[in-house]
């Protein structure tokens, strides 16, 4: 075996990009173990628990490090590592002048009026202050940013009349323009505000699917719906939205939300000229939420497309569920909830289990499961392989920034989980103009075995109907 560790001084790229590239030289045959990352103490940490020797390497730093079989799969992981990091070098606009080193700098050369901060979170503070007082709107990519930080950040921003959406925020569109992780979703008369990154993508995707476009999807950070941050983001989305004469109705989407801000929060949609639709995880799903925006905007709600797999020979077991969209395992563990009683939020040795492995203890030396399938394959061969899992149910997440080929890496796992008694039933959020194109991820994963839903709530339903015993 061998390592091999460089940091490479003041080179900064944005946490997105590098869990891309990490998964790209991971994926390279004979290589064990790539951290591509920046030198922040979360990640040398990281490099310590991963058996790498020490760094001197700082926040600033980029940090790669390498565990291959032998020195021809590391020159071959060395080799993706460049490739990716160049991909994309010729994206965005070239300056005569050298690039701005500050938020401010930058503010001064661009014609932009956001500012987009993905910087380790103890650091995102900063950035995004001085974002504020240049007079952009900020969105905060970063997480582990201290909720103090977040209140200050949101006051001021107020202050100011402008947005600061997080931090912890994944998802944005912004004027058709996505931020993050967002689908590609055609442009229209619905306005969108929320405190979950994949509820936003599911409403997104299930518009677009009944032919209706959005205007503006707002994330506001995971906490903002918290009693310590009272709704700040949410309200001024409400009423930046509220006063933009091409919004026809907005959503407001959060995961389970304190019970104060979330009555705050409807007193101020019910004060709005435009029709306002609460879609709170617990509280219906977002199928029913997306239903009552068709409806105020006279728009049929046919049922979301699915399609269903024979099982014949299926295993009776337990229902166990992976899920990459905290938001989606959420709503598909309250939908379980009711029909068959506890369901687990960690693995256990027997009994429903669902799982959110994209959160931190999951994530924490890798990269997200929406980026890069391999735990999420992992878990399913594992599910796969235990006889007293009778249904398995995941979540398959497209768009941009997201795995280029989901399906191709996940068809091998269903069709051996399938073949070994299990059905598989998949939750497939995207739309048909996503660059992994939908069509083609809803064939290769049916033809895989899968049944597949675009609708998040109906595979729910559907799995839920299995494990009780319900027809494949």
């Amino acid at each position: 075996m061998t390592d091999h560790v460089e940091v490479r001084r003041r080179t900064y790229h944005d946490s997105v990009r590098l869990m891309q590239v990490s998964a790209a030289v991971q994926a390279v045959a004979g290589v064990e173990t790539a951290l591509v990352a920046m030198g922040t103490d979360l990640n040398l940490g990281l490099l310590a628990d991963l058996g790498f020797v020490p760094s001197d390497a700082g926040p600033d730093d980029m940090l790669v490090a390498i565990r291959a079989a032998d020195d021809e799969a590391l020159q071959a992981g060395l080799a993706a590592l460049e490739a990716a990091l160049v991909a994309r070098a010729g994206d965005g606009a070239t300056l005569d002048a050298p690039a701005p080193r500050t938020v401010a700098g930058a503010a001064r050369l661009a014609d932009a009026s956001l500012a987009l901060v993905s910087v380790p979170g103890p650091h995102a503070f900063v950035e995004a202050a001085e974002a504020l007082d240049a007079g952009l709107h900020v969105m905060i990519f970063s997480d582990n940013v201290p909720v103090a930080h977040e209140q200050i950040l949101k006051r001021r921003g107020g202050e100011r009349g402008l947005l600061v959406m997080g931090p912890d925020c994944g998802t944005a569109i912004v004027s058709g323009v996505g931020l993050g992780f967002a689908n590609s979703v055609m442009p229209g008369p619905v306005g969108i505000v929320g405190a979950s990154g994949t509820g936003i993508q599911q409403v997104c995707c299930l518009l677009d699917a009944a032919g209706v476009g959005v205007r503006h999807a707002l994330g506001t950070g995971s906490r903002d719906l918290s009693a310590a941050v009272g709704g700040a983001a949410t309200l001024q989305g409400l009423d930046a939205l509220d006063r933009d004469p091409a919004v026809e109705v907005i959503v407001v989407v959060s995961k389970p939300p304190d019970h104060e801000v979330a009555e705050r929060v409807r007193a101020a949609a019910a004060a709005c000229d435009t029709p306002a639709v609460m879609a709170f995880i617990g509280e219906g799903t977002l199928h029913d939420a997306v239903s009552r925006v068709l409806d105020v905007l006279g728009v049929p709600a046919d049922e979301p497309a699915s399609w269903t797999a024979p099982a014949p020979g299926r295993r009776s077991g337990t229902l166990r569920g992976l899920f990459s969209g905290g938001t989606h395992r959420g709503e598909a563990a309250a939908l379980a909830a009711q029909a068959l009683g506890e369901v687990a939020g960690r693995f256990t040795a027997d009994g429903h289990v669902m799982v959110d492995l994209g959160d931190d203890e999951y994530t924490r030396g890798r990269p997200h499961p929406m980026i890069d399938q391999r735990l999420l394959v992992h878990h399913l061969e594992e599910a796969g392989n235990d006889p007293s899992v009778g249904v398995i149910l995941l979540d398959v997440v497209l768009g941009y920034g997201a795995h280029p080929d989901p399906a191709d890496a996940l068809a091998p796992a269903i069709a051996g989980a399938v073949a070994a008694g299990a059905a598989v039933v998949v939750s497939l959020c995207g739309t048909a103009t996503d660059p992994q194109g939908r069509d083609a991820q809803v064939a290769a994963l049916h033809d895989a075995g899968a049944s597949v839903f675009l609708s998040n709530a109906a595979a729910a339903r559907h799995a839920v109907s299995l494990t009780k015993g319900g027809a494949g």
